[in-house]
């Protein structure tokens, strides 16, 4: 036996050393007779209970079937370290390193209106690696599920329209496959209702036609109810809407001259003779133009309360010699506007889009969750100061709350309001003064209400404003007979009830005196008041179900002296390198778009040059920036005054402005 023991020991030493000859470390597991290979933990091998029975006339049996076992397992653990050696140095090349090196993007979208959507979709379609993530307070911002009344019926915050030099909504129907002429209706006129009456009639000014004329006057006659052709601007508006202001005198109209002469000198100006013309009322320049009392209560203040959303004297004149040039001064067919055929904005436009970036793009969309604090840690340049947006926390609908982290980019494409709840809630952001500030700005209010009436009402035109009633309480008010845009449709405007007669949209802006009263007096107001005097036969109609909407404060007021507290397109590129903004208020500087003034269009538009920023700034490769189509250049004769201008305000001082 003790042979058998020396054994043991020698065949032991000799298995250690074949072992580590070949670079293998060997040590004894805790029981002290298992040899493990540490690098490989499969091969356990020899226990000494392995020879325990070998006695010595088989010694040497045992000997020669151990080394050989030994040594067939070395050469195949040699194999496989060889093999694993080669794949390893395979993986410190440095192609593979920049590969992993390459993390994916988290990007994510803080609002859900057309700012929001355009952003998403420039995102999502860069070719880029990346998360996108879309974020808002409504339960469903993809528009899917319709927002309906307590009756189930579709409802609708405002009544929105679309303008002619809409070039990229526009383009946004053909990329998703759907005809103009299935989402919108055709271009309308809308009338203009004051106690006395009909006061105009804003015209599709491409069917435009000469007015009817005596017929004893020679060549002349012979045009009348004849197609306008396309005139050069502001001629053709002059010619397209002389029969149609019913009650505005023609002297009173060409008070307007002067305003034009404004507008040229306004939007053809570099930045800093737009901030003079901020810094004024739109009030304040009318008198200076010596603009007739009378165009500006029954025409120009209308058109503003349901443009802009507030009265002249509450209004930036830059911003309302933007409107105006799309109605005197762009091409004579700029100003037509057309509206929804059937349901909504939402669900006709903004459903297929997030359909499309969900299904082919795996966009994130989380609805009924609220952003709160949004954290800024230091960027991860080694040489830059800058900081960057890292992380944010959200409260959904039933008070639970998240996080979102690792933030790449973001986009806020927020509204007024919405950036007051942010920043707020915010203190890396609230230290800011560019973003303090763009809080503090104040929005309109807004008032929403649905009619279902029990008999079919006709008007002369299905899109209508009421001017200089008393009863609005200085708001801008307006009504829409949906039964007209959506011919067809009425089962879907009626919800699960059986159709009876017309189904009305009534939106009053700049309503904060109207927000106090209950949604029965509201309803009473217009039924009893305002409807009967525009158009005499809601008088014998009477309200089946009724829809109150009340939305403080969320529309953007552009107001007097509020252009430079704007949030800027491009964030605050010299403190925070990842964030930007979005929306038809922002600054887009360079970036700026020809639809000023034209607020979906513009938002649609500052969300695609948002998102287009983000990759920009990140560097990444290869950038395939999202495509945005410019508005139709300016007329000749436009460009003409502009330049002309120019040199006649080199020598003399514009007076008129601050």
């Amino acid at each position: 036996m003790t042979c058998l023991r020396e054994s043991r020991v020698i065949i032991s030493c000799l298995l250690w050393h074949t072992l580590a000859v070949h670079g293998f470390t060997i040590t004894l597991n805790s029981n002290a007779n298992l040899y493990t290979n540490r690098r490989s933990p499969a091969l356990t091998w020899m226990s000494t209970e392995d020879i325990d029975d070998t006695d010595s006339s088989n010694f040497d049996e045992a000997y020669d079937s151990i080394s050989q076992e030994v040594e067939k397992k070395v050469k195949t653990e040699l194999q496989e370290e060889s093999a694993a050696v080669a794949w390893a140095r395979r993986q410190k090349s440095p192609r593979r390193e920049k590969q992993e090196n390459k993390k994916k993007k988290n990007f994510v979208v803080v609002g859900a209106g057309w700012g929001g959507w355009g952003a998403a979709k420039a995102l999502c379609e860069s070719g880029i690696d990346a998360d996108v993530t879309i974020i808002d307070a409504l339960p469903d911002p993809t528009g899917h599920q319709p927002y309906l009344s307590k009756t189930g019926k579709p409802v609708e915050a405002g009544t929105r329209g679309f303008w002619k030099d809409y070039p990229n909504i526009n383009s946004l129907s053909a990329e998703l496959g759907i005809s103009e002429s299935s989402v919108f209706t055709d271009f309308t006129n809308s009338s203009f209702y004051s106690p006395d009456g009909l006061e105009a009639t804003a015209p599709v000014f491409s069917n435009a036609k000469f007015p009817d004329l005596p017929k004893n006057i020679p060549f002349l006659s012979s045009l009348s109810e004849q197609a306008i052709p396309p005139l050069p601007s502001p001629l053709g508006q002059v010619l397209a809407t002389f029969p149609l202001f019913e009650r505005i005198p023609l002297a009173d109209r060409a008070s307007m001259v002067g305003l034009l002469l404004a507008t040229v000198d306004c939007l053809g100006g570099d930045e800093r003779v737009q901030e003079q013309y901020d810094r004024m009322t739109a009030h304040e320049l009318f008198l200076r133009f010596r603009l007739s009392p009378r165009l500006v209560e029954d025409f120009i203040k209308p058109t503003l309360l349901v443009g802009l959303f507030k009265p002249p004297e509450e209004l930036s004149a830059l911003v309302v010699m933007e409107l105006l040039y799309y109605y005197a001064l762009a091409h004579v067919d700029s100003f037509d506007v057309r509206w929804i055929r059937n349901g909504t904005v939402s669900d006709s436009l903004i459903a297929p889009l997030a359909t499309n970036l969900i299904d082919r793009y795996n966009l994130t969309v989380m609805g009924g969750c609220r952003v709160g604090q949004i954290r800024l840690a230091p960027s991860s340049s080694k040489t830059s100061s800058l900081q960057k947006v890292d992380s944010l926390d959200y409260t959904r609908l039933d008070g639970s709350t998240g996080k979102i982290e690792n933030i790449d980019g973001i986009v806020l494409a927020l509204t007024c309001r919405g950036m007051q709840g942010v920043v707020s809630a915010s203190p890396d952001l609230a230290r800011i003064p560019a973003l303090s500030n763009a809080a503090s700005l104040k929005g309109i209010d807004v008032i929403s209400v649905r009619l279902w009436l029990d008999r079919t009402v006709p008007t002369r035109t299905p899109a209508n404003v009421f001017s200089r009633f008393s009863e609005l309480r200085d708001a801008g008010g307006t009504f829409f007979m949906l039964d007209q845009f959506q011919k067809g449709n009425e089962k879907q405007l009626w919800g699960n009830d059986e159709p009876q007669g017309s189904v009305v949209a009534c939106d009053f802006y700049n309503a904060g005196a109207l927000l106090s009263l209950t949604d029965e007096d509201i309803v009473k107001t217009l039924m009893e008041d305002l409807l009967p005097a525009a158009v005499s036969a809601f008088g014998d109609a009477r309200v089946v179900d009724s829809w109150v909407g009340r939305y403080p404060g969320t529309v953007s007021w552009f107001a007097p002296g509020t252009f430079r507290k704007r949030p800027a397109l491009e964030g605050v590129p010299d403190v925070i390198n990842n964030l930007v903004c979005a929306g038809d208020w922002v600054r887009m500087g360079e970036r700026e778009h020809g639809s000023k003034g034209l607020c979906q269009e513009r938002a649609y538009v500052s969300g695609l040059q948002a998102g287009n920023l983000i990759l920009e700034r990140l560097a990444v490769k290869p950038l395939r920036p999202h495509p945005v189509l410019p508005v139709r250049p300016d007329e000749k004769q436009f460009e003409a005054s502009v330049a002309i201008n120019r040199q006649i305000m080199k020598i003399l001082p514009r007076f008129w402005v601050r």
